[in-house]
């Protein structure tokens, strides 16, 4: 996670805007309660804690990122996620898919710990956006897709 640790300081100034774009129409789908218990995988900075008025938690494996988050986070990967099975009503993985080791894993990890709403954004120009969405189609049934500029968001309730 070199990289995301060199852009630390300034990753909201260059990705921010396009992520609370991302983060805002995911919450106004979703109909999250102030009850709910989130799970942001892949929440560098915490950008979630803008739009999301619940009980979030990140996990993220960028170490500079997490020093910037409001809320808890954990220092982990996606494919290894240290929390016990159905353990949040929401989990969401804004633009953070491509960046897994194994896809796969990552997403079985995030139904784990999920009970029923998920939430991914995915980058339209990744080399890995036919494989993301064929692996969370077998993952996962669609209810919602939708086109956000540089990405598109899947949502499953």
């Amino acid at each position: 996670m070199g990289y995301y640790d060199e852009i630390a300081k300034g990753y909201n100034e260059l990705h921010g805007d396009e992520q609370l774009k991302k983060l805002r129409i995911i919450a106004e789908k979703l109909k999250v309660k102030k009850t709910d218990k989130l799970l942001d995988v892949g929440c560098g900075t915490g950008l979630s804690a803008k739009v999301f008025d619940c009980d979030i938690t990140g996990i993220d494996p960028s170490e500079e990122l997490l020093k910037q988050c409001p809320f808890k986070t954990v220092k982990a990967c996606a494919e290894s996620l240290p929390f016990l099975d159905n353990s949040f009503d929401i989990v969401i993985a804004v633009t953070s898919i491509h960046n897994f080791k194994d896809i796969e894993k990552g997403l079985k990890e995030i139904k784990r710990v999920g009970k029923h709403k998920f939430a991914f954004s995915v980058l339209k120009k990744s080399n890995k956006l036919e494989l993301i969405k064929e692996i969370m189609s077998t993952c996962f049934s669609i209810d919602c897709a939708m086109n956000s500029d540089a990405d598109l968001i899947y949502l499953y309730y």
